[in-house]
């Protein structure tokens, strides 16, 4: 199964002077980045930097924003969060979100698809993506380890057919075994054409898979660059995120 090729030749995401707020807190200050088709870009900054209020302005879930959000060229600035999904965008928080009383595939099988793009992975492509997924299918979703909790919760998503997916500190905590398979996932999904936005704290887990970083500090993008340019850029990253 591959992502339906996108007619518009727009970027999958383009954020122009986004600003957001909880409550009267303004928690980010001009975020300016754009992530092409197909890229896995990542997000990387200190605790507290404003990453995760980024994906979930993306999402509509922030209490005000300002500027520009654009999905495959769709403003979504002024939509409601289930419009924007319907976009094809797909969020993992870091709080996964498992239903306790369900089994493991209750679980995966109970997002709805998303009807503007195209058909999610199947049942059968997640669990041969994460066996552990097939072993446990009957078990209650609590009663997985934090590892398979966090497949089941990438999974879930896979399910509706969404094709940006907003990843947020998925290696978090997570055994080195289950953060191989959850690597191993990141490039196969780029390798079917998904794009991927993620934030992480685990440097050495993010960095051989991203096309592209941008360095959060403030609300604010304070760097930006190719992965290419990564060893170019370790002292500064060093200065900025004590990597």
């Amino acid at each position: 199964m591959t992502v339906q090729a996108i007619a518009s030749s727009a970027p999958a995401l383009h954020i122009s002077d986004l600003h957001g707020w909880y409550g009267e807190s303004h928690v980010l200050h001009g975020v300016n980045l754009t992530v092409q088709q197909g890229e896995v870009v990542t997000l990387l900054g200190r605790n507290g930097a404003g990453r995760t209020s980024i994906l979930r302005a993306i999402t509509g879930l922030i209490g005000k924003r300002t500027g520009s959000i654009q999905i495959a060229g769709v403003e979504t600035i002024g939509m409601p969060t289930h419009k924007i999904t319907r976009l094809g965008l797909g969020y993992c928080p870091e709080e996964r979100g498992i239903f306790a009383s369900l089994t493991t595939e209750e679980n995966l099988l109970l997002p709805p698809a998303l009807k503007r793009v195209g058909n999610g992975m199947s049942v059968e492509d997640i669990y041969a993506m994460f066996p552990n997924l097939q072993e446990r299918k009957n078990s209650p979703g609590t009663r997985l380890s934090g590892g398979e909790q966090q497949m089941l919760a990438v999974g879930r998503i896979l399910r509706t057919g969404a094709n940006l997916l907003l990843l947020d500190e998925i290696s978090e905590g997570l055994a080195p075994v289950i953060v191989q398979a959850l690597a191993r996932m990141i490039t196969t999904l780029r390798q079917k054409g998904y794009t991927v936005v993620m934030v992480e704290q685990n440097f050495r887990f993010a960095a051989p898979l991203a096309d592209r970083f941008y360095v959060i500090e403030h609300g604010q993008v304070v760097e930006h660059f190719l992965a290419d340019q990564l060893q170019e850029k370790m002292p500064v990253l060093n200065e900025l995120l004590g990597v």
